[in-house]
């Protein structure tokens, strides 16, 4: 999986010049937010990227990981996450071992997506990132607040060409009017996209808690100032650092596929024409009849992290039809949020509400399903793309537009509360099954 850096930023541009001539109000300052883990590597005179992003679903360095398993008790506890291809620092390696010509050490900058925009946008004024992006490459200390020395030398990654880290709001750079549209604006805020998330639907305290469903699913949980080390697979990250240099932390379970899913069967059986279709389709059943769907396309991630698993459709009979996998497919996605939920509770943190955003939440059978498997309320905003949101709330901190984030609070809209119904657990017990055969299946 690769993304052409130049095609990115040529997306930002021409999405930001819709956006000025779109509306009369003059900007006061630029907020971002962008894919975590990806990897990119760029020129530090030219900005010309040597070679195309490697994206975060992108599995080829699972050799590495298998190789460095020994190592993943320390690497744990300084970055809180696992051991695994979905993070930045094992696609560097890969790139160190199989494309030593791409570094030229003093010349090649690394970085996250946020990185290379930044460097962008300041015509290379600036090579920065922010504390919830270096949070998830495996090269930062998440307790120390900074890049880790033993981190780099294990994964063969320079110091040098890593970015510095800064708040997460504050004046982070300036725009250059020649490199972005003739404006010069304080670059004010920056987040990966799940934190951006967390900000955007304003889980600011401990134990608020919020899904995203997009291309995969991310539920994140605020754990304040402490750092919760999760025993049942869950990630322990930065959620964001205040300029003062504190650290809010986050507990995070990361779904790699489940929007992916529903485009499986737009793209790759051409049962709906749009992923809009799947909930008319799903409700054509009022079940799966017995169909089980683990949409392990690209592994497991939390709580199983299973590299190697892959996809299984169950219990089809003669009677099986279009809808009974297209409802099997949206039952998957509220089962996986599920096991993260749980995993949740298992560390002693309750979840009275979960508030939800992302393209998936517009689908109303998934957020029922949601509800009914959680036994508890689904709270859906009535702006959905709260990523968005919180980038512009980061970026608005951070230019003055606010004097605190809890005066952010009084902005949150609901747009629909789904209540739980009764669920007898039968067809989540045929998942766990289900589960426990694609993690065994490597074919």
């Amino acid at each position: 999986m690769e993304h052409d850096p130049e095609e990115i930023w040529r997306a930002t541009l021409e999405a930001c010049r819709a956006a000025l001539e779109s509306s009369a109000t003059v900007p006061r300052c630029v907020g971002i937010t962008n894919q975590r883990e990806t990897a990119v590597l760029w020129d530090r005179r030219t900005l010309a990227a040597p070679r195309r992003a490697i994206v975060w679903q992108d599995r080829r360095s699972a050799e590495i990981c298998a190789r460095l398993r020994e190592h993943e008790p320390r690497v744990a506890e300084l970055t809180g996450l696992r051991l695994d291809p979905y993070f930045t620092a094992t696609k560097l390696t890969w790139l160190a071992e199989n494309e030593p010509g791409v570094w030229r050490d003093g010349d090649v900058m690394i970085g996250t997506v946020d990185s290379y925009l930044i460097a962008r946008l300041t015509g290379g004024a600036r090579h920065v990132t922010d504390a919830s992006n270096a949070s998830r490459t495996l090269l930062y200390d998440i307790r120390a607040g900074r890049w880790s020395e033993e981190l780099c030398e294990l994964f063969g990654v320079s110091g040098k060409a890593l970015p510095e880290v800064v708040p997460n709001f504050g004046e982070i750079g300036r725009t250059d009017p020649e490199a972005f549209l003739g404006l010069e604006l304080p670059i004010s805020g920056v987040a990966g996209d799940q934190q951006a998330a967390l900000f955007g639907q304003l889980c600011l305290s401990p134990g608020d808690i919020k899904c995203t469903y997009g291309t995969g699913s991310f539920i994140l949980v605020n754990t304040g100032s402490e750092i919760i080390r999760s025993k049942a697979g869950l990630l322990s990250t930065v959620a964001w650092q205040a300029p003062s240099g504190e650290l809010t932390y986050a507990l995070e379970g990361s779904i790699f596929v489940t929007g992916a899913a529903v485009q499986w069967l737009r793209d790759g059986l051409g049962l709906i024409d749009t992923a809009a279709e799947s909930e008319r389709l799903a409700r054509e059943v009022p079940d799966s009849g017995g169909v089980v769907f683990a949409p392990a396309l690209t592994g497991l991630g939390a709580p199983y992290w299973a590299p190697d698993a892959r996809g299984a459709i169950l219990g089809i009979t003669r009677g099986t039809r279009a809808a009974h996998l297209a409802r099997a497919t949206l039952e998957a996605i509220a089962f996986k949020v599920r096991d993260i939920v749980e995993a949740i509770r298992a560390e002693g943190l309750a979840t009275p509400v979960l508030k939800v955003d992302g393209g998936a939440s517009a689908n109303d059978l998934l957020m029922q399903l949601q509800a009914d498997q959680l036994g508890t309320p689904v709270e859906r905003p009535v702006i959905q793309e709260t990523t968005a949101l919180g980038a512009a709330f980061l970026a608005g901190l951070g230019a003055g537009v606010w004097s605190s984030p809890d005066e952010l609070r009084a902005t949150w809209r609901l747009d629909r509360r789904f209540e739980p119904r009764y669920d007898d657990g039968t067809a989540y017990a045929r998942w766990k099954r289900a589960v426990e055969l694609v993690v065994g299946w490597t074919g």
